[in-house]
This record gives C-alpha cells, sequence and structure tokens, in this order.
C-alpha cells in the first residue's frame, strides 16, 4: 500500500512538469532515472516542499492566458479605425469643392445664403435688372455687389434684405426707371431745380454729386401739387447718377466691412427755402421720396449734406431718422453755410465745385447736367379765346341788321332786278331780299368764328 501510495505522487510528478524532493527516496531502488530528473529540479523546488509545488502549479496554468493575450496583439482593434479613417479622408477630399467657395462667400455667410434665394426671387418678381446690372450667379461681380448692398442696408439679416431686394425688383419693374431717364419734365416746375456733376478725384477716382436746389422752386403747389410727376423727375435724376456709379462695370467685389466705391453724394440746397410754414405737398413730397429710395436704392449713398439751412430743420432730420438705417443717419451732415460746403472735400475735388460752395468751378447751370426740360404748352388760354370770340361774333350780327352795308351791297343786285322786271316801285320785294341778304351775312360770321380759332392755334 506504501508503494502504491507513493508512485500515485510519482505518477502525479510528469503531468505537473517540475518533479519533487520526495522523488529521490522512491528512486533508491532504481538506477538511472533519479539522477537525471535531479539537474532539472533546482530552480523550481527551492522555494516549496511537495504540497507547494502543487500549489505553486496551479497559478502557472492562468499564465497561459496572458501569454495569449500577449501574443494577441493589442493594437489589433486599432487597425480597423485606421481602415475607416481612410473612407473619412477621401470624402472629405470629394467635399472639396463646397469648400472651394469664393473668399467672399467663405468668409460671409449671410451673403451665400442670400445667393441660394435669388432664383426664387427673380423668378417671383419677373425681373432680372438692378441699377443697370443683369442679376446673375455668385461668380458674376456686379451682381454680387448688388446682394452686398441690401444685406448691408439690413445689417447682414438675410430675411429683409431678401424682402427689400423683392421689392425693389417689383419697383422697377412697374416704374421703368431707364425709361423715365429718356423723358422730357417740365422746365416751369423743375428748372434749376436739380444736377447731377461727377469730379475726378486725384487718384483718379470719381466723386458722383446730386444737386438738388430748392430754393430754385418758384411755385410750390406747380411743383410738389402732382406728386407722381415730382417722384418721376426726382428718380431720373437718381438714375443719371447711378449710371456714373458704373455698377455693371465692377471688377472688385465690395468688402464687406470696408469702404463701397460704389456710392454717391447729395447736396440739398435750401437758400431762400422758409421752414416756418410746412406746406403739405412739400411734406407728403419729401416722405414718398424717402419712402421709395430707402426701398429701391440702399447702400448708394456716401455722404448728404443739408447746405444753407437754419437751425430749425431738425424736424426734418428727425423725420427722415425714422425711415433710415443708421448706416444710413451717420451719413447725413447739416452745413449752414454753403460757402463752407468744399471743406468737406478733398483738394482736388473741392477746386471742381462751384464757387457759390467755395470751390473755383463753374456753376451748376454750366458746368452739370440736368434732366430733359421742356418749356410747357399753353394750351390753356386757346380755349377761353375760343369761347370769348364766338360771343362777341354772334352780338355782332344784330348791330349788322341795322347797318346798311348789306343793303347797299345787295342794291346793285336788286337795280338789275328790278330793271329786269321793270317794277322800281314794288316796296315788299326788298324786305325778302333783305332776309335773304342778312343770312349769308351771319353765315360769313360763322365762318369767321371757325377759322379764329383755328388762327389762334396756328400763331
Amino acid at each position: 500500500m506504501a508503494d502504491q501510495q507513493e508512485k500515485a505522487p510519482a505518477a502525479a510528478v510528469p503531468e505537473s512538469q517540475p518533479p519533487t524532493q520526495p522523488a529521490e527516496t522512491t528512486t533508491q531502488g532504481t538506477a538511472a532515472p533519479a539522477p537525471e530528473a535531479q539537474p532539472e529540479q533546482p530552480k523550481p523546488a527551492e522555494p516549496t516542499p511537495n504540497d507547494t509545488t502543487t500549489t505553486t502549479e496551479e497559478p502557472s496554468k492562468p499564465e497561459a492566458p496572458k501569454e495569449a493575450e500577449a501574443e494577441a496583439p493589442a493594437p489589433a482593434p486599432a487597425p480597423a479605425p485606421e481602415a475607416e479613417s481612410a473612407p473619412a479622408q477621401e470624402q472629405q477630399g470629394e467635399e472639396k469643392p463646397v469648400d472651394n467657395k469664393p473668399e467672399y462667400l467663405a468668409k460671409n455667410p449671410a451673403l451665400a445664403e442670400l445667393f441660394d434665394h435669388l432664383p426664387a426671387i427673380l423668378s417671383k418678381t419677373g425681373h432680372h435688372e438692378m441699377w443697370g446690372v443683369a442679376l446673375k450667379d455668385s461668380e458674376d461681380i456686379p451682381t454680387v455687389n448688388v446682394l452686398i448692398k441690401f444685406l448691408r442696408a439690413n445689417e447682414g439679416n438675410v430675411k429683409l434684405a431678401e424682402e427689400q431686394l423683392t421689392k425693389a425688383l417689383e419697383w422697377r419693374k412697374q416704374t421703368n426707371p431707364a425709361a423715365l431717364v429718356e423723358g422730357r419734365y417740365s422746365s416751369n416746375k423743375f428748372g434749376g431745380l436739380g444736377y447731377q456733376s461727377t469730379y475726378k478725384e486725384a487718384d483718379g477716382k470719381e466723386t458722383v454729386i446730386t444737386w438738388n436746389i430748392y430754393g430754385s422752386v418758384k411755385d410750390l403747389s406747380n411743383t410738389f401739387g402732382d406728386l407722381d410727376e415730382f417722384i418721376k423727375w426726382r428718380v431720373a435724376l437718381m438714375e443719371l447718377a447711378v449710371k456714373d456709379l458704373k455698377l455693371d462695370q465692377a471688377t472688385s467685389v465690395i468688402d464687406y466691412e470696408g469702404e463701397d466705391p460704389y456710392q454717391m453724394i447729395q447736396v440739398h440746397d435750401y437758400m431762400n427755402v422758409s421752414f416756418l410754414r410746412l406746406n403739405p405737398s412739400v411734406k407728403a413730397a419729401t416722405k414718398k421720396t424717402v419712402d421709395v429710395f430707402s426701398t429701391a436704392y440702399p447702400e448708394l449713398l456716401r455722404e448728404k449734406f443739408f447746405v444753407n439751412v437754419p437751425s430749425l430743420m431738425g424736424w426734418m432730420y428727425a423725420a427722415i431718422k425714422v425711415f433710415l438705417s443708421k448706416n444710413t443717419t451717420r451719413k447725413f451732415h447739416p452745413v449752414s453755410n454753403g460757402a463752407n460746403l468744399a471743406r468737406e472735400f478733398p483738394a482736388a475735388v473741392k477746386d471742381q465745385l462751384p464757387k457759390v460752395y467755395g470751390g473755383n468751378g463753374p456753376a451748376l447751370q454750366e458746368g452739370a447736367r440736368a434732366v430733359s426740360l421742356e418749356e410747357d404748352s399753353e394750351p390753356t388760354p386757346a380755349p377761353t379765346e375760343e369761347l370769348t370770340e364766338p360771343a362777341k361774333t354772334e352780338q355782332e350780327p344784330p348791330k349788322e341788321e341795322t347797318a346798311p352795308e348789306p343793303s347797299k351791297e345787295e342794291s346793285p343786285k336788286e337795280k338789275v332786278e328790278e330793271t329786269s322786271k321793270e317794277e322800281p316801285k314794288e316796296e315788299p320785294e326788298p324786305e325778302p331780299k333783305q332776309t335773304v341778304a342778312d343770312e349769308p351775312a351771319k353765315a360769313e360770321a360763322a365762318v369767321t368764328t371757325q377759322e379764329t380759332p383755328a388762327a389762334a392755334e396756328a400763331k
């Protein structure tokens, strides 16, 4: 039994690989195998006896999964994301055309959004022209500048800019400003009231100025009474200045945050204009003009000078501020003395201004442009003459009846008839003859009344 018990641990030894010291006692009867196992046993057998070897052998088993873990490459899941990153980079490479927008669109997402809405705006209004520019796409520089102006006028609000652009296009479609420029207007109403001039600067740039000389108005009711006619004349003057801005010939995009070279200057001269009494027609014309221009001509104004104005003009300035943006109202400059206006301009432009405004140039009547004017036709007095002349001619025939002239003219005929009939003493015959004579006389008078108006018209 003891032999069997000893053999059992001996059988267990090879299963656990490291042999133990008790194996020496069992191998006393044996010859060679015992010394062969001794040189292999010293390292594992040193720390523990028989039972401890088994305990040390047991933790050796879990070392196998550690080796497996070591053998399994830890970065094995890493290559998977690397494989995924490659298509991501490819997708980014495919999206590059979207990012390759012009710089002015990349820097201004609101402008890009407004361009996205432009096709719908043009389709809705049915009109593609703005200030002489045919609106196209974001690659057309004149179109870009037009949309920048509408966006700046609304402080970057895309929705408001879209609404204003829509209204402006609809207004231009209905009004046709290009046709208004070619029209002719009353010199009695608008003569000397408005001019447009362009002055060269030292660097070659041009300064466009529109002049409104309200002190030249002769009759307020006559000039401002017909509101539609006044607006048409004022729009025609504005379009002259817009042409000189040459927006359709632009080769560079406006810096959204910088200076805009496509703007004009307006000068309103109120010399000899009384502000104590507000004419209703003038007030209505002012309100209508501000309404139209703020909608249809945004960001075309660089500065506006109110010249020869009294201090009581604050009411007009306050009224205008209500309808315009802050960017516009800060451009207003009141100048009490018109001779000081030239101080507001560079030296090159200052010399070209009229002398009355502190410059050395010719008067506006000599050196500036104006809307085509013509003398008013005077058909009104003609109807009064036509009505009075027939009244006079109708009063004349009764006088001719008493006059003996018709009888004298017809006396030779009567004598001929009397000689032919040989009845000189018959008195009843002259009476019908006089009545017959009276009738042609009246007809002649009627003819004269019809001819006199024609003669008056010919004159």
